[in-house]
């Protein structure tokens, strides 16, 4: 634990007074000790003889662990800190919205092994850093679709990236308008300041005023990260070999250097490049941060982390010596105990030692801090506390089990979570709703309401557009009443099931369905590709 010593300082100062009292209290003692033996009514040359224990053996008195307890407890109180408090809602505040070009450029080989499984490689590090952290998914070419809204489910949003392919896009171009519109309307429903990345090898210098008119007045900063080289790449097919042209030469990835920077400038966004570190994560994050905070002024409200909760253990274990009789105390094993409450966390195992101190919930709580899940929801009686465990552990049926019982906004809002991760959206639907309803001002439930929304919204265009599968024709090649009698069962595949497999298995399928449905639905509606 690294302390800064320059940003070292106490929450509340006026409680060291108390530390001050206690570093006084032995020195009063000690002097009104002394005063007591002056004024003894014998001469200080014969008391010396009548004294049978003139010199006191004990060095240590309850005075001084009093002191201690003092000293140690108005240190505490007066909050010891050094470090920066990021509340999680403060953290996680920045929604980011990633923007992934599907153009066929994309392929390119000049980043190993294509510029796209680049892209997607280096977001999967992203979204790991900015677990918990609000990020949405945007795919486009010549039209911009939305892939995923802004979600804090790191693996839900890893999983529907890895799945992107330049051939879930038909439209040829580098629709960064639609994009930007898109963007738009995710931080809208968000109701915060946030970033849009695009991530792109070239740009349409058509749309370079359309993109500076749709950004202008409004809070989204855009930044760009180039992809690719100046000399490009072959592109390769969907089994990794190169492709060529009608004489056999290999075709070569474009590479628009100059369109990226001019589309940087029309944006007014800073310009990065994938790089092969962490360089280009650095500097992602560094800018939204940095955006975040010059539009919504969080270096104002500034909070510290209070670490005077370190000093309870050395506190408790004065006070176990301060409870016991005379000095007859067995040091050694206070010391065991005090090192036994340091030592790191192993998995726990329930005994008759640990039933006898401990209650089930406690012991749970003591498995659910080390990340033992599965104890953890074993030992507790707490239905709240035993789903969360079953929840962390990724056990959502017993995660259901547990939370159907819980009948607050907390309950409802992980019951809705565990629905969602077995993709029971309408089910999820109705346990956010409900968490709403007994706590309106629930961000987190209102944000992944939103998101089972457009699953559950998904699944159904896919419904409408799904083939309806006729029933295997059942020939008899038996006279009647001849052969066995058997029950035979015909091939049943209804339309929902095969979709929600193909959710669960495919997600390149239903992205692909999904990004023709919208397309035929804009261009129905007279919307430009």
């Amino acid at each position: 634990m690294d302390i800064d010593l320059a940003a070292f300082h106490f929450l509340r100062p006026l409680w060291l007074l108390l530390a001050l009292l206690g570093i006084a209290l032995p020195f009063a003692w000690n002097r009104a000790r002394l005063s007591a033996l002056r004024a003894a009514p014998v001469a200080p040359h014969l008391l010396k003889h009548l004294l049978i224990t003139p010199d006191d053996p004990h060095r240590l008195r309850p005075i001084h662990l009093l002191a201690a307890l003092l000293i140690l407890g108005g240190l505490a109180a007066a909050g010891p800190t050094w470090q920066q408090d990021r509340p999680d809602f403060l953290e996680d505040r920045a929604p980011l919205i990633l923007a992934v070009d599907l153009s066929p450029s994309m392929d390119a080989s000049d980043m190993p092994p294509s510029r796209l499984e680049a892209v997607k490689h280096k977001l999967h590090d992203l979204i790991q850093r900015r677990a918990g952290a609000k990020t949405g998914l945007i795919a486009y070419a010549g039209t911009a679709h939305l892939v995923l809204p802004a979600t804090q489910d790191p693996q839900l949003l890893d999983s529907f990236l890895q799945a992107l392919g330049t051939g879930l896009l038909d439209a040829p171009g580098k629709d960064v308008v639609g994009v930007i519109e898109q963007a738009k309307r995710l931080l809208a429903a968000e109701e915060s300041p946030g970033t849009l990345l695009l991530l792109t090898d070239g740009a349409d210098v058509e749309q370079l005023d359309a993109v500076a008119a749709s950004l202008k007045g409004s809070k989204l900063q855009v930044l760009v990260l180039a992809v690719g080289h100046e000399d490009g790449g072959a592109l390769r097919d969907a089994e990794g070999m190169p492709r060529t042209d009608s004489s056999g030469r290999p075709v070569l990835g474009s590479f628009d250097a100059e369109g990226l920077k001019k589309l940087a400038s029309a944006a007014d966004a800073p310009l990065g490049s994938l790089t092969l570190d962490d360089d280009d994560l650095d500097w992602i994050e560094l800018h939204a941060q940095q955006h975040l905070q010059a539009v919504s002024g969080d270096e104002q409200d500034v909070h510290w982390k209070d670490a005077g909760y370190w000093l309870c253990w050395p506190l408790a274990l004065i006070a176990f010596f301060c409870v016991r009789r005379g000095w007859s105390v067995n040091w050694l094993a206070g010391l065991l105990l005090a090192c036994g409450l340091g030592l790191p966390g192993a998995p726990v195992q329930a005994g008759a030692l640990a039933d006898a101190f401990f209650t089930p919930d406690q012991q749970g709580r003591w498995a659910f801090e080390h990340e033992h899940y599965p104890q953890a929801a074993a030992h507790f009686h707490d239905p709240y506390w035993k789903g969360l465990a079953a929840y962390r552990g990724a056990d959502y049926q017993a995660a259901l089990a547990s939370f159907a019982s819980v009948d607050t906004a907390p309950g409802y809002f992980y019951l809705g979570n565990s629905y969602a991760h077995l993709l029971k959206y309408p089910a999820a639907i109705a346990a956010y709703k409900q968490a709403l309803k007994l706590q309106p001002q629930f961000p987190e439930a209102a944000a992944n309401l939103a998101l089972a929304i457009a699953l559950q919204k998904d699944f159904e265009e896919q419904q409408e557009v799904a083939p309806q599968m006729e029933p295997d024709k059942i020939e008899f090649d038996k006279e009647p009443g001849k052969g066995k009698e058997g029950q035979m069962d015909a091939q049943k595949a209804a339309s929902d099931a095969l979709w929600l497999q193909n959710l669960t298995t495919s997600p390149a399928k239903f992205l692909q369905q999904k990004f023709r449905i919208q397309s035929t639905r804009r261009q129905a509606a007279g919307a430009q590709p």
